[in-house]
């Protein structure tokens, strides 16, 4: 990429040149420098995409159920971007469950681009990254970008910040749907799926989670609705992409999507500016400072509050 300049780099992501594409999420996923230019000269060319967030514990069938909602979004000539957000390795940081593998029989087309990222030890499971990878594809003419992530919990409202909508996939069985209730689910989940359906205790799993539903609601008083899939048989999949795509003329119709858009931009302008701020303040000298502070502890009585303000105070000397 480096043979190219700026613009050449543009067109080419502009034109959806997948290979183009593929060596700036790498650029992005790996810290190398790429030039903030960039960004906003994309940014214009992505506003039109619809993000999808997919999570569940795993297990759930989150890629195969993607993979068929691939295929109903090209039925309807539709082209897609998926991040698939794996467990990141402890010692390299990449991605472990290669989704690439799993969904290959889009290898060769052009309107799909499957890009598996490492969560890089981020609790929500989607990282900062992750956001400016779907712009990259956004841009490149993507009409949806779905980001599948690993866990659920407390952190998965990460997932709810980056996406228009949000899928939380369940399983019957799993003997913890009531704790998963608990972790915060209702809060982010627009839409609930019962997978592999076929199994005994899906009809118990549905009514659970209808129950908690009439105790708790999201933000937005909208109750997410149910459906029942068995993805790996095709079952339940046109049902979920009829529902998917009423709940998001509904909440194009009533501006709830416009501002959760509104939402996301204002949080990751936070984001840029917090990372910045500290990026810029942690100077080597800095470090050391807290190395050596630290080095001490064994004999030192000082409180971590006044470490820090002695290194705080150190940034304005």
């Amino acid at each position: 990429m480096a043979k190219h300049t700026l613009n050449d780099v543009f067109d080419l992501i502009l034109n959806n040149d997948h290979r183009t594409i593929s060596k700036v999420i790498s650029k992005i996923e790996f810290d190398l420098d790429i030039n903030n230019e960039l960004h906003n000269k994309l940014y214009p060319h992505t506003k039109n995409c619809i993000k999808i967030g997919i999570t569940g514990p795993p297990g759930a069938g989150k890629s195969t159920l993607t993979d068929k909602l691939i295929d109903k979004y090209l039925s309807d000539n539709k082209s897609v971007g998926v991040i698939a957000v794996d467990p990141s390795s402890p010692f390299s940081g990449g991605a472990l469950l290669g989704d690439r593998v799993r969904m290959n029989n889009y290898l060769w087309n052009e309107n799909v681009f499957i890009r598996s990222m490492g969560s890089q030890g981020n609790l929500g499971g989607l990282n900062n990254k992750s956001q400016d990878a779907a712009d990259i594809l956004a841009a490149s003419g993507k009409d949806i970008v779905i980001y599948e992530t690993v866990g659920v919990g407390q952190g998965e409202h990460d997932i709810s910040k980056a996406a228009d909508l949000t899928i939380v996939i369940l399983v019957p069985e799993s003997g913890d749907d009531v704790q998963l209730m608990k972790a915060g689910l209702i809060e982010i989940a627009d839409l609930f799926v019962v997978n592999k359906s076929d199994r005994d205790g899906s009809d118990r799993l549905v009514q659970s989670i209808n129950n908690v539903l009439q105790i708790f609601k999201n933000k937005d008083k909208h109750e997410p609705p149910v459906f029942k899939t068995s993805a790996d048989r095709g079952e339940g999949i046109q049902s979920l992409y009829k529902g998917i795509n009423n709940l998001l003329n509904d909440r194009d119709r009533t501006g709830l999507l416009k501002q959760k858009k509104i939402e996301r931009y204002k949080d990751r302008v936070l984001n840029l500016v917090q990372n910045t701020l500290i990026n810029n303040f942690w100077t080597n000298s800095k470090i050391d400072k807290l190395e050596s502070m630290i080095s001490k502890l064994q004999t030192s009585e000082t409180a971590p509050y006044e470490t820090a303000k002695s290194i705080l105070k150190s940034n304005h000397e």
